[in-house]
């Protein structure tokens, strides 16, 4: 509540944290069993899972976090469009949902890899704009959409090198 109220009193610009970080960093706060502090840039969060299952639902889980990079990028990308191309779009909202489903039950999904079996991740985005559209510039959004770069990451995939650093 008081931080709340604090806020108002605070630029909208004012950094989180003192230090901004190059890359995003993730560490346990030791409350709870899943709860870490992100930082990226200067910002700081938290990221936690449910309380389903085991965390203390302080702050959004990963998948939310993933989910939340696809609603953003996607918006951010058709705003560039739109700018750039002059369309009266009103605010574009992005809502996305995660879920896991059997690779058989798959309907994208080509017959070779349902062979595979074992299960698909599926995020499901629904794209809204306050203005009315024509069916040809609606069209063309949704192939924008496809163009934004966390959507083309999360469907070519990507390699992940891990190292482990120990302290000294």
């Amino acid at each position: 509540m008081i931080a709340a109220w604090a806020g108002q009193f605070l630029p909208a610009d004012a950094p989180q944290g003192e230090h901004a970080t190059e890359a995003v960093t993730v560490s346990e706060t030791g409350e709870g069993r899943f709860q870490n502090t992100v930082q990226a840039g200067r910002h700081r969060l938290f990221a936690d899972e449910p309380v389903a299952y085991g965390g203390m639902d302080s702050g959004p889980s990963p998948y939310d976090f993933l989910s939340a990079a696809l609603g953003a990028c996607t918006s951010m990308t058709l705003r560039m469009y739109a700018d750039r191309k002059k369309l009266e779009l009103g605010t574009v909202t992005v809502t996305v949902s995660h879920d896991k489903v059997h690779l058989a039950d798959c309907a994208e999904c080509s017959d070779e890899e349902k062979a595979r079996g074992g299960k698909i991740d599926v995020f499901q985005r629904a794209i809204s704009v306050d203005g009315p559209l024509p069916d040809e510039v609606a069209a063309k959004l949704e192939d924008i959409a496809g163009k934004c770069p966390v959507h083309r990451t999360l469907e070519h995939g990507s390699k992940v090198r891990t190292r482990l650093v120990r302290a000294q």
